[in-house]
């Protein structure tokens, strides 16, 4: 069967999309309510990343999938080939701004934002968004 060719040429620029994982979600997610994957397997936060989302992060719309509690949280990292090794961790949109002002454009940063639950260490990544260099 032959594929037909999109109307549009596609997005321009030399810049890489964004990438979402809500499907890997809600792969993940229903395979563990049907019980093939245990708790344990999907409550696995490690202790940074706790503490990261204790400090530093910002509330979610949504409880927990998992739990049901509202104790998600969303934090955003920053990685790029100018960064630490690490990466940094975002505070704030006004923190975003300065990071991107730095970083943005040339060095390829990215932007992951993970969602974290505090009550059962439930974690996973929700998006990748290129960091682009703010116009002036």
């Amino acid at each position: 069967m032959p594929f037909l060719q999109p109307e549009a040429p596609g997005r321009s620029g030399d810049a890489p999309g964004s990438i979402d994982y809500r499907f890997a979600r809600r792969q993940l997610l229903h395979r563990y309510r049907s019980g093939e994957l245990t708790r344990g397997d999907v409550c696995d936060a490690q202790s940074e990343l706790m503490r990261i989302a204790v400090n530093h992060s910002r509330k979610a719309t949504s409880p927990c999938p998992i739990c049901g509690q509202r104790e998600l949280r969303i934090v955003r990292f920053v990685f790029g080939s100018k960064l630490p090794a690490g990466g940094r961790v975002v505070e704030n949109n006004t923190h975003l701004l300065k990071l991107s002002e730095k970083y943005g454009g040339s060095s390829g940063a990215r932007t992951y934002s993970v969602e974290i639950c505090l009550a059962c260490r439930w974690n996973h990544l929700l998006d990748i968004v290129p960091m682009a260099a703010r116009s002036r």
